[in-house]
């Protein structure tokens, strides 16, 4: 029985890309960013080190060296290592979660996003107007670049007062609605953010994702957002590898976001989960409830939304441990001919300046019986790689772009 299960560390890179120098903010770019190296250094500093034992004996840090030459600070590898690894650099021009997983499953983006401006409002005013006349919204609050958390603590309380969503932007190819819970509504919120993307898909503009950011409270500091979010992307503009399995009498099952991502394109079954910890639970259920020629694929997005974006390098560190020591039990439940996948889409130095992600090179981690433990698999020109390793693991047509690791 042949599965591959494809997990997506969110954000987890291990250093930056060639060309990062073109990527960054105001006053700084990306060049220097080094997700899993700048978190070591945190731990290293208080004298106890980042502990990853089971992503270290799949070859973590060993894709770390490949990229910078030594191991990341405090620590070491294992005498033994039971994957194989690589590291891969993006085709994609870009940094945000699309690109990174449209190319992962084979799709490189092939063009340029559309982002909004730094003005007020960030939308054009033709945009404006189908808003107020298609979304039937006749205002809004924000209208600008800003910090998700920041925001709802900023206008939350006018926002329920008003009624007017809010709207804002950041670097990624974003349009973003918060709306509470309770005073605004999850199914208004939703059915907003579904018109938002018809108007944006019948522009000119190639906006990746409009996000639903629901939040609860009742006054500034304590507006929280939830685990109710969700993502309505662009459909990828290629059949993916998820797409090929299914129409190939295969199953898919995107756990969390997977499905947004991927606008539902080739997905047989999703699962929504909220939380590292349930979304463990709901990887290792697919797993039992999958069958022959099935992928299970799962992005744990906390490393990026909890910890890299608010800029918490202690916290991103406490994740990544918190997700080793949930490996052995997956490990334990694979059967002999599953194949395991272990990746980044980008990454997200949460030590960085600014609070948006990081142009960097990604790991890229394989376990299973058909797969040589201990080799180095190579620095691979792009994400697209895992693509065709899927492919050519199921005996599928090869993709048109990529080459398979296996």
């Amino acid at each position: 029985m042949n599965r591959v299960i494809l997990l997506i560390m969110d954000s987890l890179g291990i250093g930056s890309a060639s060309d990062a120098s073109a990527f960054g903010g105001p006053g700084f770019t990306d060049e220097g960013a080094d997700t899993l190296g700048h978190i070591a250094e945190t731990f290293s500093l208080t004298g106890i080190p980042l502990q990853l034992p089971n992503l270290a004996r799949l070859g973590l840090l060993e894709s770390y060296k490949l990229k910078n030459g030594s191991y990341p600070a405090g620590m070491e590898s294992p005498e033994q290592i039971d994957g194989a690894w690589a590291l891969a650099r993006e085709l994609s021009h870009g940094k945000d979660t699309p690109s990174g997983h449209w190319e992962i499953a084979g799709v490189p983006v092939p063009f340029d996003w559309s982002y909004f401006p730094r003005s007020i409002p960030f939308f054009p005013e033709t945009l404006g107007c189908q808003i107020t006349d298609r979304c039937l919204v006749p205002d809004s609050l924000g209208n600008c670049h800003g910090s998700g958390t920041e925001i709802i603590n900023q206008l939350g309380q006018e926002h329920i007062t008003t009624g007017k969503p809010i709207f804002y932007t950041s670097a990624d190819s974003v349009f973003q609605v918060a709306g509470h819970e309770d005073h605004f509504g999850l199914e208004r919120l939703f059915e907003l953010c579904r018109c938002l993307r018809r108007l944006l898909d019948q522009s000119d503009l190639t906006i990746g994702r409009v996000i639903a950011r629901p939040f609860v409270g009742s006054s500034a500091g304590s507006f929280k957002r939830t685990g109710n979010r969700r993502d309505f992307s662009m459909a990828p503009p290629s059949p993916t590898i998820l797409e090929k399995v299914s129409k190939a009498g295969g199953s898919v099952t995107g756990v969390g976001k997977i499905a947004d991502i991927y606008a539902g394109a080739g997905i047989t079954r999703e699962i929504r989960a909220h939380g590292h910890p349930a979304l463990w639970r709901e990887t290792l259920s697919a797993m039992e409830q999958s069958g022959d020629h099935s992928i299970v694929m799962t992005n744990f997005v906390d490393f990026d939304a909890v910890y890299g974006h608010r800029r918490d390098a202690r916290g991103y560190g406490e994740a990544l441990q918190q997700f080793d020591s949930c490996l052995p039990s997956l490990l334990s439940a694979m059967q002999p001919r599953d194949l395991l996948i272990i990746a980044a889409d980008h990454g997200n130095d949460p030590t960085w300046p600014g609070t948006d992600h990081t142009r960097e090179d990604i790991p890229v981690l394989l376990a299973g019986n058909r797969v040589a433990a201990g080799t180095c698999l190579g620095a691979r020109e792009t994400f697209a790689d895992i693509g065709q390793t899927i492919a050519e693991y199921f005996s599928l047509e090869p993709l048109p772009k990529g080459t398979s690791l296996i």
